[in-house]
């Protein structure tokens, strides 16, 4: 049972008489409906949505289905209860914050993901995997090297895609050897999710938490060396079990396609692009970001004419060569492929999750709950407390919740969170899509109770990580 749901239902029924007024962070005035049939109702519709979007890999249904349509009964029920009481114009200004924050991060994601998208179809992470398959690497070199490479990749591509490279990997040079590949698997998701902790480009919870301005971009690189020691803690301990050995050679040329190269250093420069407007001229990143995919598109026309000329002087001058052009693709490339390629299904589950906890919210559920876990068992334990909940729960909605909160907290606090939401997803196997992600491709060897099994390792590094950010920034707990 997802234990967020069950903390709301258990403040509904601690909290039933209570009528309080709050103030939301845009300063509109919120009634408490939590102890209403259209409070209750709106939690019951939740928890049932999210039932089905954990029954995804069972019932097969996609998981922003049933968000988008809880999403949108919740609002109902919130419009009237606030129709309700006389006042047409508070539950309409809310959701109206809520889209625009969603928007925001839309086309953040957008133009990150057409970007991974066309570095993927240039053959760069293919490019990065055969050479590494190819060296011939021992089983205990091949873990470290892919643990490493995911938890410095993760931070610019996003910790889904770099886990699947970095497992392909494992996969290639030693798919036979169950034992390493299953620990070669969770030694990637927790690296993945390590990595991401301190940047703002290497999780959507790290990208919340730097939109809202809470956390400066600088600011979150006070958490590399708790991810460092999150990531090390169970990677030490798991690589004491490593299978002994050196698998043999796999011989996998690929050469990056035409343009990859300048691609990737496109890609860093829309992030420091971001960055910029950001920080710079206090605009929102993701004007930044979209920017640079404008830039990428005009760099995929060129790429596209180039490929189209090439092919015809080849023609032209077909009678006077015997080696015909390799075609990679660079004559047909087309940039709004890669923009339809994006993960539509998970960015409409954005949509619902913002627009659910939003609706929770309006309805008095995050204040209630902001007052029982932060007024009461204190911040620290609360952000402690909110990365167990992200590996039962996905952690977007979970740090989405601690956002429209907003409880007021110190810096190292906020940074506290981020860690504990980006890092405790590691804890199980479908606590970060990391890891769902890992399960598909490597089903049957790589599965929730191989990873269970070594969950008593990476708590470890989840309680070290935090015991490691107290120590470096002087926090009282």
């Amino acid at each position: 049972m997802n234990k967020l749901l069950a903390v709301l239902f258990g403040f509904v029924f601690l909290c039933l008489g209570m009528n309080a007024w709050a103030s939301s962070g845009g300063g509109a005035p919120i009634m408490d409906f939590t102890s209403t049939g259209m409070g209750i109702a709106a939690v019951i519709i939740f928890t049932f949505a999210y039932v089905l979007v954990i029954g995804e890999e069972f019932l097969h249904l996609r998981k922003s289905k049933p968000v988008m349509i809880a999403a949108g009964v919740i609002w109902i029920l919130v419009a009237l209860s606030y129709n309700g009481q006389g006042d047409t114009t508070t539950a309409h200004d809310m959701i109206q914050h809520n889209i625009l924050e969603y928007a925001e991060l839309l086309l953040f994601l957008l133009a990150a993901m057409t970007y991974v998208n066309t570095l993927e179809e240039r053959n760069v992470f293919a490019a990065l995997r055969g050479v590494l398959v190819s060296k011939g690497f021992s089983l205990k070199a091949i873990f470290w090297i892919t643990g490493l490479l995911a938890f410095f990749i993760s931070p610019i591509a996003d910790n889904l895609t770099t886990a699947l490279v970095m497992a392909a990997v494992v996969m290639a040079v030693a798919k036979d050897n169950a034992a390493f590949v299953g620990l070669g698997c969770i030694n990637i998701v927790v690296a993945a999710n390590a990595g991401g902790a301190f940047s703002p480009f290497g999780d959507i919870t790290t990208l919340m938490v730097w939109q809202k301005g809470l956390v400066e971009f600088t600011e979150f690189f006070a958490l590399f060396i708790p991810s460092v020691v999150n990531w090390l803690v169970p990677a030490i301990i798991m690589s004491f079990f490593l299978p002994s050995g050196t698998p043999d050679k796999a011989e996998e040329a690929v050469v990056i396609k035409t343009g990859g190269i300048v691609i990737i250093f496109l890609f860093l420069m829309t992030i420091c692009m971001a960055v910029l407007f950001h920080v710079v001229l206090h605009l929102p990143s993701m004007v930044g970001m979209m920017t640079g995919l404008g830039v990428l598109k005009v760099y995929g026309y060129f790429l596209k004419t180039r490929g189209q000329k090439e092919i015809t002087a080849f023609e032209a001058g077909a009678t006077h060569s015997s080696m015909p052009k390799e075609d990679d693709g660079t004559a047909n490339f087309d940039i709004f492929q890669q923009l339809q390629r994006a993960e539509w299904d998970t960015l409409m589950f954005f949509y619902g999750v913002v627009l659910c906890v939003g609706g929770l919210g309006a309805l008095g559920y995050l204040n209630l709950t902001s007052h029982l876990m932060y007024d009461q068992l204190g911040a620290s334990w609360a952000n402690i407390i909110v990365g167990l909940l992200s590996a039962i729960v996905d952690n977007i909605p979970v740090m989405f919740a601690v956002l429209t909160m907003s409880p007021e907290m110190s810096l190292n606090q906020w940074l506290l969170v981020t860690l504990t939401a980006g890092v405790g997803g590691s804890l199980l196997s479908v606590g970060s899509a990391a890891g769902v992600a890992l399960m598909g491709q490597a089903r049957g060897v790589y599965t929730f109770f191989s990873h269970l099994k070594w969950t008593w390792a990476i708590a470890l590094g989840y309680i070290a990580s935090i015991y490691t950010h107290f120590l470096i920034t002087g926090m009282p707990f």
